[in-house]
């Protein structure tokens, strides 16, 4: 057999496995991210209390750990679809605060169009040049980890200058994470749309409510 034949034929199956990855991505991503919509109106519409630091910490990480103990199986999609409504359960309660406030609206409006244009332009840059960014995967791990401590312990000592900070933090940490998990997906680094959907939603959640705290602190809230 022709080795070039063979070769030509492993790489269109490569290309056509990344491509149904990030077909299948974007699809479960869109999906998701409107199921989150519908939890937080709801939440909102009920005016629900936030469950706690506690519950959702619980609720986060054992839903994400079911979600990736299921990932290869149709249980993994209903997982996804637990963790990503639970999540907007949560954000439900915060967008009632800010929107009590004067000017929440805008601030809400501004926060979501923000993620919007970020997480568009960020998919779009990664799509268009197809560079690879792999090598922020063990700088995002650990600025994750940092962030995450600090945030905690901002919440628990109450200072709210650390708080501004850890959420400046995040939404670097999370522009990163979007670029990095893009990347993987298009270059077969990630072959799990599940999870990869995953990393992109939680992302998009972060970038969303990080902004939202910096934006109401800008405009004195």
């Amino acid at each position: 057999m022709n080795p070039q034949v063979t070769t030509l034929g492993r790489s269109q199956s490569a290309a056509m496995s990344t491509n149904k990855v990030v077909r299948n991505t974007y699809m479960l991503l869109s999906m998701t991210l409107a199921f989150a919509a519908l939890t937080a109106g709801a939440s909102m519409a009920l005016n629900l209390p936030h469950p706690g630091l506690i519950i959702t910490l619980v609720g986060y990480f054992g839903l994400l750990f079911l979600t990736t103990k299921f990932r290869d199986s149709g249980l993994g999609i209903a997982f996804v679809f637990a963790l990503t409504g639970f999540m907007g359960y949560t954000l439900g309660p915060i967008l009632n605060a800010y929107l009590a406030l004067p000017n929440g609206t805008q601030v809400v409006m501004m926060a979501m169009g923000g993620t919007a244009a970020i997480f568009l332009g960020l998919s779009a840059y990664v799509m268009t040049t197809r560079k690879d960014f792999s090598f922020m995967g063990g700088f995002l791990m650990v600025g994750i980890l940092v962030a995450f401590l600090a945030g905690l312990g901002a919440m628990f000592f109450e200072m709210p200058g650390l708080s501004l900070a850890v959420s400046a933090m995040f939404v670097l940490l999370m522009s990163g994470l979007i670029l990095y998990e893009t990347s993987n997906i298009i270059h077969g680094g990630e072959t799990n749309y599940i999870m990869a959907t995953v990393t992109l939603f939680v992302s998009i959640f972060n970038l969303f409510t990080s902004l939202l705290h910096l934006l109401g602190f800008a405009s004195n809230d």
